[in-house]
């Protein structure tokens, strides 16, 4: 009887140790619940998503322990799709709270911007307001992604990138002009800084800036001094959205790139299809996750 009621107490303590192992199991997991909050400026084009949704899914196969999420910077665009497609995105702030009450305690968030521009700094902003107060926010561990030209390093593997994608146009006379965007910001330097490692490793290509510096007739003026047989028009965007198919492409406005090129003679088409579109780009900013956090 006693040997009886010596193994029902022995089961019994090893029926609550592993209970116990259990509940401190789901205790862990839940207290290194990960997440990776991708941020894009975002588009109104549905048909430029691809770009994006591409990045989307590597980030999922890259990091399968973290839950994806993505969020846009601009209000006008969230405002805009969800009116006219009843699409809902949220932004940074918004997506980081639902985050927070879901329980997320680990958390990168990479920014999609080209550049670290006004965007960028905004979302910086963000970052680290919630981080300061982290404590009492709820988030372990909250860590910034930067953009896709931060360093040396990322214009160099950005121009290798280009190269692999659009360097067969440049060869036999041709030339490539990638359309940026530009800002009024500081950052707006780093288009110069590209164009220079384009220069530096002789690649056929040409960067010009919907607004800022360097733009349409800082164009013209290298077009007319390579006396190219061909050009070949490519968004340097993240996606080909509504800069890459009015500004750019758009052959019925008299004042688009490739109609104010065309009039200057040249032999010119454009590619409808963002950095982001294909492989490649997706892979980078997946590089500047592991770096956002510690993962390298």
């Amino acid at each position: 009887m006693r040997k009886n009621m010596v193994t029902v107490l022995l089961l019994g303590l090893a029926a609550v140790g592993l209970l116990a192992g259990a509940a401190a199991a789901a205790e862990k997991a839940e207290a290194e619940k990960q997440g990776i909050l991708l941020v894009a400026f975002g588009t109104s084009e549905p048909e430029a998503r691809g770009a994006i949704d591409r990045i989307v899914e590597t980030a999922r196969k890259t990091f399968p322990d973290a839950e994806v999420r993505l969020s846009y910077t601009s209000n006008i665009i969230r405002r805009k799709i969800l009116k006219e497609e009843g699409l809902a995105i949220d932004s940074p702030l918004i997506a980081l709270a639902k985050m927070q009450d879901e329980g997320f305690t680990s958390v990168t968030v990479q920014s999609l911007h080209i550049i670290a521009g006004e965007e960028f700094h905004q979302l910086a902003s963000v970052v680290r307001t919630l981080e300061s107060v982290r404590g009492k926010y709820g988030f372990s561990r909250l860590s910034l992604g930067t953009p896709l030209l931060t360093t040396l390093e990322d214009y160099r593997k950005t121009a290798e990138l280009l190269k692999r994608k659009y360097g067969s146009l440049g060869g036999d006379g041709g030339v490539v002009v990638f359309m940026g965007h530009g800002t009024h910001h500081g950052a707006n330097a780093s288009y110069a800084q590209m164009q220079m490692i384009f220069d530096e490793e002789g690649l056929p290509f040409i960067l010009g800036l919907v607004e800022g510096y360097p733009d349409l007739e800082g164009v013209k003026r290298r077009l007319a001094s390579l006396k190219p047989r061909k050009v070949t028009l490519v968004p340097f965007m993240v996606v080909a959205g509504d800069h890459a198919r009015n500004d750019m492409a758009d052959e019925e406005d008299p004042e688009s790139w490739i109609s104010v090129l065309r009039k200057e003679g040249y032999d010119v088409e454009a590619v409808l299809k963002g950095l982001g579109d294909g492989e490649g780009l997706a892979e980078l900013f997946a590089d500047h996750i592991r770096e956002a956090s510690g993962s390298r």
